[in-house]
């Protein structure tokens, strides 16, 4: 078992300058100060919202317009530390509620310095123009995702064309413009906005990339930086799916060992490998004969994915896998599929925004051939998830719009970067931290040893979140001799449910605000 305590690794620690003025107001002839109004919940009483225009072309500031919606949290502390700006990454994830999150997960007296700042990117949930391609693009019951006949790979294909040829024609003067490095221009103009001379920044996962990207435009504009789940730079986008295909292989792989070793509760035996031929065999009778009429071969995939992001879903997910196998029943397994793999009209949108910023951020093979080439030689090892992710990716083949050149991030004029990363993420794969790590210079490497789940601070790890809290109280960043900086364990894996109607973890409250793909 996995320990909940652990070890750090080298005593040493850099104190970066503290910041405790309220920061002047920067002259931003060109960006309108925010108005903020009462918007709270019943768990972020005081959370504020407001709006920011931006211009859509950052080359053409005087011309067209669009809107971001921002969150806020205020300070409520005579320490101020400026705005810390949060991002869940995606991209095309909305980051209004993580404000929200992040400032009640924190410590109260860290949180009370920082106005916490969340802002939908854009084309994201309320912004103007918020992007939907083709909505129902997910709809039930999809061709099977591995393309084991020439019909069904036409199928997808068609799908896919048709998808990139929506984009198109719906958002023809949006989609040069949609793209990481006009989204990290669009930090800039908040920061501006809020008067702030230099801003905090707390992104995950795809996140990490738009805040690198930030620092490298502005790096005299940022004072502290923390990248949770990093993206690796140098493999955007198509080989960065690639390496996520062997990553969730791995970790479906995990949780059928976790199914394996829990026999007493699901009964599909005590052999991983048993289990996950049960798991195969259930994924080929869907493919004949959906559950429900709705969940085949695609969308069962869909629905197991998220448990590669997060264990906390595995109970769940393991029940309606037992029910369906053990006693024939359909209902769990459909249950499962609307709670993790459905899309709704704002996971259209941010699906709409992924593809948009990914297919317009680097280069992707405009030649089919070299797509399937790749994907059945990655298949042949990872057959979990390599097919639905090309597929999820291959309106990329069609984009109407050429493709940018990947940023180089690497940067030696930032104050220290904290970065976290666990050492069996799927969605980014350890090497990501590693990689960053080594580019930003003074950055510190924060470990999950032995974890698997993606965004992993404020998640109940009081490990890592003591590294958290005291960077964004002071500074401080560990500082080791190796590789890594400083390691954490990772928390056990789950229990059985004991009852359905648990309540939601902090860790499972993370995950469904940062979402899926990235």
């Amino acid at each position: 078992m996995k320990k909940r305590a652990a070890a750090l690794c080298g005593a040493a620690v850099v104190v970066a300058g503290t910041f405790t003025a309220v920061p002047a107001r920067a002259s931003a002839p060109d960006a309108t100060g925010p108005t903020w109004k009462k918007c709270a919940t019943a768990n972020h009483p005081t959370l504020q919202c407001a709006s920011l225009e931006v211009p859509l072309d950052h080359a053409d500031p005087g011309g067209r317009k669009i809107t971001l919606p921002l969150s806020r949290v205020p300070h409520t502390a005579k320490t101020y530390q400026g705005p810390l700006l949060v991002n869940p990454g995606g991209p095309g994830g909305s980051g209004l509620a993580l404000a929200g999150f992040v400032a009640s997960s924190l410590p109260k007296a860290v949180a009370a310095q920082y106005d916490v700042i969340g802002f939908d990117p854009r084309g994201v949930g309320g912004g103007e123009p918020a992007l939907n391609c083709a909505p129902g693009h997910f709809d039930p019951v999809r061709a099977d995702s591995v393309p084991a006949t020439a019909a069904v790979e036409q199928a997808d294909l068609t799908r896919a064309k048709s998808f990139a040829d929506a984009c198109g024609k719906k958002y023809a003067r949006e989609l040069p413009h949609m793209n990481t490095l006009s989204a990290a221009q669009d930090i800039d103009w908040i920061r501006r906005a809020l008067g702030a001379p230099r801003i905090n920044y707390f992104g995950y996962s795809y996140g990490t990339y738009l805040g690198a990207v930030y620092a490298k435009l502005h790096p005299d504009r940022v004072r502290r930086m923390v990248l949770d789940s990093v993206v690796d730079p140098t493999g955007v986008w198509y080989e960065a799916n690639l390496a996520q295909d062997h990553a969730f292989n791995d970790r479906h792989r995990a949780f059928m060992a976790w199914v394996a070793e829990h026999d007493a509760t699901y009964r599909l035996g005590t052999d991983p490998e048993k289990v996950e031929a049960e798991w195969y065999a259930m994924r080929a009778a869907l493919a004949e004969k959906p559950a429900g009429g709705t969940v085949g071969a695609a969308e069962l995939e869909d629905t197991f994915l998220p448990g590669g992001y997060y264990n906390g879903y595995w109970p769940h997910l393991a029940e309606a896998f037992a029910g369906y196998v053990n006693d024939g029943e359909t209902a769990p397994l459909v249950e499962a599929y609307e709670n993790f793999g459905a899309a709704d009209a704002a996971e259209e949108n941010g699906y709409s925004v992924y593809t948009a910023v990914q297919c317009r951020d680097a280069g992707w093979p405009r030649d089919w051939a070299q797509w399937r080439k790749d994907n059945w030689a990655v298949h042949e090892k990872a057959p979990f998830m390599t097919w639905n992710n090309a597929w999820y990716n291959a309106p990329c083949a069609f984009w109407p719009t050429d493709s940018l050149g990947p940023v180089d991030v690497a940067n030696d004029k930032l104050p220290p970067v904290l970065l976290f990363q666990a050492t069996h993420d799927a969605a980014t794969p350890y090497q990501g931290g590693t990689t960053v790590h080594r580019l930003l210079r003074g950055s510190s490497l924060v470990v999950e040893q032995e974890g698997g789940n993606h965004g992993i601070t404020l998640s109940g790890n009081t490990c890592l979140d003591r590294h958290l809290s005291a960077y964004l109280t002071d500074g401080t960043v560990p500082r080791g001799r190796g590789e890594t900086d400083a390691v954490c364990a990772a928390l056990p894996d789950p229990k059985p449910l004991v009852a359905k109607s648990a309540g939601e973890s902090q860790g499972s409250t993370l995950h469904r605000l940062l979402g899926f793909r990235g």
